[in-house]
């Protein structure tokens, strides 16, 4: 059963500097199960010292479409997608289960921090466990993963080797000059 599972969950990250700002976004089509969702990345993006707006969308289909026209605001720093698809009698399941993960995935490659936390389950006794910010709690989860890529995406976009060009400066001598001679 996996409710016996363990798991490792990473310690959360720290930010020095300002605070990243966050968009969840929401697909509330089991109302209930999305605002337990919420509720979770709300507390986990707190406890964090970040902060966050909130987009509702009519389904988890629109999750991919909402992020990748807030990313180009560049008002967000990471993205929390959250909502739940429950297996019905048809295929339909399968095609918003696929398309929405792999729309979250190329977007996530192209450099967008978000964390997935649309539920895909076979029963809403399974959701409402997922999503149960007291329980297996889904929402923070999701949370917690974008904060961690906001996290790697500082430490690596922002860190340099020191190649390219740089200014000159007063230090730098001119072609047949010597240090000894220069002046300040």
């Amino acid at each position: 059963m996996a409710g016996s599972e363990t798991h490792y969950v990473l310690p959360s990250p720290k930010f020095d500097g300002d605070a990243p700002h966050l968009l969840i976004v929401v697909s509330p089509y089991y109302k209930d199960i999305a605002d337990n969702l919420v509720d979770g990345a709300k507390a986990a993006i707190s406890a964090a010292g970040a902060t966050y707006e909130l987009a509702e969308v009519p389904g988890a289909l629109e999750i991919p479409t909402a992020i990748r026209l807030a990313g180009r605001s560049n008002e967000f720093d990471g993205f929390v997608a959250l909502g739940c698809v429950i297996r019905g009698e048809t295929t339909h399941y399968d095609t918003v289960c696929n398309d929405s993960s792999r729309a979250i995935s190329l977007l996530g490659l192209d450099g967008y921090c978000i964390g997935n936390g649309i539920l895909t389950v076979e029963n809403r006794t399974q959701a409402e466990v997922r999503a149960d910010s007291t329980g297996q709690n889904k929402g923070g989860g999701a949370a917690e993963a974008a904060l961690h890529l906001i996290a790697l995406s500082q430490r690596f976009l922002k860190k340099t080797k020191g190649i390219g060009f740089k200014p000159a400066s007063e230090n730098i001598l001119m072609a047949g000059e010597n240090k000894d001679t220069k002046t300040a």
